[in-house]
């Protein structure tokens, strides 16, 4: 939990290149750690979500898409319906279609 609390908010990162470098890591490790993420899984999709699925820069915005589809592969999809449906309701966008997607 130290670990994810001290990462998010790279996630968030007003600096293109770190927010995507993040993305990028967090696509490596979650294969790695598969449903041990459950105790943060929470904290991470509105974080992956908010900004990075609607980025105009195509870095970010793969980057994203790829987490999103490692979290689909590797966590359990019962610990992902109740965050992906909350964050689909206030979405708005490409974002509200990528991750509706993602929920059928």
């Amino acid at each position: 939990l130290q670990i994810f609390d001290a990462f998010k908010p790279r996630l968030h990162d007003s600096n293109s290149k770190v927010n995507q470098v993040a993305l990028e890591a967090l696509h490596k490790m979650i294969p790695l750690l598969k449903d041990n993420l459950s105790p943060v899984i929470n904290m991470l999709i509105p974080a992956i979500v908010d900004n990075n699925l609607n980025s105009k820069n195509p870095g970010i915005y793969a980057a994203a898409t790829n987490v999103i589809q490692a979290l689909c592969q590797h966590v359990d999809t019962s610990l992902l319906l109740q965050p992906f449906c909350t964050k689909a309701q206030f979405l708005s966008g490409k974002a509200k279609q990528d991750l509706t997607e993602k929920l059928a």
